[in-house]
């Protein structure tokens, strides 16, 4: 008996080892069936958020929140649609048949600066900018053909995955505690205290991220609009509305955002005036990301940059352009689990009674916040995911 035992005891690892092979190979081989139920969750975390602060700000019933939170939601979408894509779209037309003309200037440009430096005219050379962004595209568009379009879906699968996206959020955010139960049921009786308390802290993680997001798009964009309307650049609206969107990927997206309108007024207005772009989009980024973000949030996901900007690669090398767009809050949600499962459980970690993880206050901008230990989330919280 004692040797069955220790037998048992051996063969956990190598049978947990297994399951786990097991469950990551499941994940692979239907990550884009499990991207969509991801992007269901976050519709519905973000339709549940807003009818709770109509429920909590104007006293309306809940069912009545939630179908105004739809409805205000395709308002902001169709208005934006109306109001902001014609005129980007004509200002990317635009850019695009002015495009050579632009390159030539900036290479132009480039040429006498290298000039008027010695060093770096040795050091770099003459730059053909036109013949390098046509060598660079015909190696992206040969690179897309083998490594994109055997991954690109039809129309029809969009759409149906599109639909299937609103329509799953839209239940789950209108009984999101029939899925919550049945969650809970599949788990054994002595851990559905756990399960329930890691539902918590990932629903509070996701709030926070989808709150996040839309101030610092909707700030990044109309401040980088703004800016480059005031210092004379063409096509502001779309620089903007670039620098809007991109604000979804961490790191790289900031990036572009300011590197591709300074290069653009390095052919309108010179070295002087490309600085003056480069310095707003840094200036933009950091009032966002320092003053504007913590004010209007009460708490922000907070992410150790090193960890998110490897995120972001492995999301983009496993998914695609969508992976790079929920590198994020998928990060956030596995930063979760680690917390709950293997430093609370298996490593038995004893974690002060604070807020989630990935998660840090306004009062704190800058600081990472503790870690903690499992506890259940506030009454008022519990009902309002609930």
């Amino acid at each position: 008996m004692v040797q069955a035992g220790r037998e048992r005891v051996r063969g956990f690892p190598l049978a947990a080892a297994l399951a786990a092979v097991l469950l990551v190979a499941l994940v692979l081989r239907t990550a884009d069936v499990l991207l969509v139920v991801f992007l269901s969750v976050v519709l519905a975390v973000y339709l549940r958020a807003l009818a709770a602060g109509l429920v909590t700000r104007l006293g309306m019933p809940p069912g009545l929140a939630l179908l105004a939170a739809v409805v205000i939601s395709l308002g902001l979408l169709t208005g934006i649609v109306i109001v902001v894509v014609p005129p980007v779209v004509e200002q990317v037309r635009e850019l695009a048949a002015n495009l050579p003309g632009y390159l030539t200037t900036l290479s132009q440009n480039l040429n006498d600066l290298l000039r008027r430096t010695p060093f770096l005219e040795r050091s770099v050379g003459t730059i053909d900018l036109p013949g390098l962004v046509a060598s660079s595209l015909t190696d992206v568009v040969g690179l897309a053909r083998v490594a994109v379009v055997p991954y690109l879906k039809s129309s029809l699968e969009i759409i149906i995955e599109g639909i299937s996206v609103l329509v799953m959020g839209a239940y789950l955010a209108l009984h999101p505690k029939v899925y919550r139960d049945g969650f809970v049921a599949l788990v054994p009786p002595a851990r559905r205290p756990l399960a329930e308390r890691i539902l918590d802290d990932l629903g509070v993680t996701l709030r926070a991220w989808v709150a996040g997001q839309i101030v610092a798009m909707t700030l990044l964009g109309l401040l980088t609009t703004l800016g480059l309307w005031l210092l004379g650049i063409p096509f502001a609206l779309a620089f903007g509305t670039f620098a809007g969107v991109a604000a979804i990927v961490p790191f790289f997206g900031t990036l572009f955002s300011t590197v591709l309108p300074a290069l653009f007024a390095l052919t309108v207005g010179g070295l002087p005036k490309a600085l003056a772009v480069a310095g707003l989009g840094v200036a933009v980024h950091l009032i966002e990301a320092n003053f504007v973000s913590p004010v209007v949030m009460e708490r922000q996901v907070n992410l150790p940059p090193v960890l998110t900007i490897a995120g972001v690669l492995v999301m983009g090398e496993l998914l695609g352009t969508i992976g790079l767009l929920v590198a994020v809050p998928v990060l956030a949600v596995v930063l979760v689990l680690v917390r709950h499962l293997l430093l609370g459980e298996v490593y038995g970690d004893q974690l002060t009674p604070l807020h989630p993880v990935v998660l840090n206050r306004s009062s704190s901008p800058g600081a990472a916040a503790p870690l903690a230990r499992d506890a259940p989330a506030p009454p008022a919280a519990q009902a309002s995911e609930r």
